[in-house]
């Protein structure tokens, strides 16, 4: 059997004051009470007062003191609240530690100790509410099973994704973009939406439908405003909606197709769309889903920072990418100017601003919500429609 520890009482504690101020040695103070002389060492050292010595009142006191009294977030209310209230906003406890620590220039909280306060609330109110803090809304940790995927689809002109170049993996050339529909609970309803895999720029459209012809025009109307260099491959899954993708390459866009049952090799643009799950679940009806509310959901999406980007956000992450490639661009001819862009950044719940600051060929305009790039002939491509 293990060894059982019992922890010293107020008497304890006044035997050893008594005898240690009589000169007892530690190891006869320990045999008088029965006790490992490693135990009356600590206590003599870690409870005796610089100026008084060591007093049995004093020593229990500080007991107490160090005795566990809740995480950190509950001993801090303004800690916590700064938390939570970001947790409202739908950033997952990584995104809220790391900002904090951005924001402050030093670790101010680990994002374990998020998860840590939320689960120990649900167990002990079983408040059930506390889960929506979460990104996923678990009420448990750990993983959920997964059901088999879709099967293959034969797409006219398909490529494989073992074929697309091999820069292209690691995320640091910019233009390089994936698609998928973010399917709804009730039939016929979807959103289209693009994921920039330098940036994680996310840009959404609602379907009237999933036929394949109206999802290439789409498709088409989305990169069709952007600078060449910004649109040089989409991957897809094999999904039938997007068996028209032969239009893209009208654009000079490359366009690849990942191995059936395998659409976790376009892996940003699955999880951009569990993202805007927390915003946008699968019973949501998008009828009653105002075009002013999605915008703000696109939004929300591209204002809040990235662990991968270093807590900056999608929005500034591709600015930044706009700005170089506006930069970089030779004087453009006549018949070019429409390569290189205007990005307003559009805050969401900011009121429009008609300041403009231009930062090389970049201009930042505050306005309702939003993410949008504008070209100078006119042509807009918005994050949401």
């Amino acid at each position: 059997m293990g060894r059982t520890y019992k922890q010293l009482s107020l008497d304890d504690r006044c035997e050893i004051a008594c005898l240690s101020a009589n000169g007892s040695s530690v190891r006869q103070i320990a045999a008088a009470l029965d006790r490992s002389p490693s135990t009356v060492s600590r206590e003599l050292r870690r409870n005796r007062g610089s100026q008084v010595g060591y007093k049995p009142n004093y020593a229990q006191h500080q007991m107490r003191a160090r005795r566990w009294t809740g995480g950190r977030l509950e001993r801090e209310p303004g800690l916590r609240r700064a938390v939570l209230e970001r947790l409202r906003r739908g950033w997952s406890p990584e995104q809220v530690a790391g900002r904090l620590a951005r924001e402050s220039g030093r670790k101010v909280i680990s994002h374990e100790t998020i998860y840590r306060f939320i689960y120990a609330q649900l167990r002990r109110t079983t408040d059930f509410n506390w889960r929506r803090y979460l990104p996923r809304a678990k009420s448990k940790r750990g993983r959920r099973g997964k059901r088999g995927g879709s099967p293959a689809s034969f797409i006219e002109g398909r490529v494989s994704l073992a074929n697309r170049p091999i820069e292209v993996a690691d995320r640091s050339v910019p233009g390089h973009w994936e698609a998928d529909l973010m399917m709804f609970s009730k039939y016929g309803q979807a959103v289209l939406t693009v994921h920039e895999r330098t940036s994680r720029l996310l840009l959404g459209i609602r379907l009237a439908s999933k036929v394949a012809r109206g999802v290439a025009r789409h498709l088409v109307g989305f990169f069709a405003t952007l600078p060449q260099e910004l649109r040089q491959t989409v991957t897809f899954d094999n999904g039938t909606e997007f068996a028209g993708h032969l239009a893209l390459h009208r654009l000079s866009i490359e366009t690849f197709f990942c191995d059936p049952h395998a659409p976790w090799q376009k892996g940003g643009i699955e999880n951009a769309i569990g993202r805007m799950r927390r915003f946008i679940p699968r019973k949501t009806d998008l009828v009653t889903l105002s075009t002013a509310k999605f915008r703000q959901f696109i939004a929300a999406y591209n204002n809040t920072p990235r662990k991968c980007l270093d807590y900056r956000t999608p929005a500034e992450a591709f600015a930044q990418v706009l700005h170089f490639e506006c930069e970089s661009t030779s004087p453009l001819s006549p018949g070019r100017r429409g390569v290189c862009c205007t990005a307003f950044l559009r805050h969401s719940g900011a009121r429009e601003a008609r300041t403009r600051k231009p930062s090389g060929h970049i201009t930042w305009v505050k306005m309702d919500s939003g993410f949008m790039l504008r070209t100078p002939s006119g042509a807009r491509l918005r994050t949401g429609e």
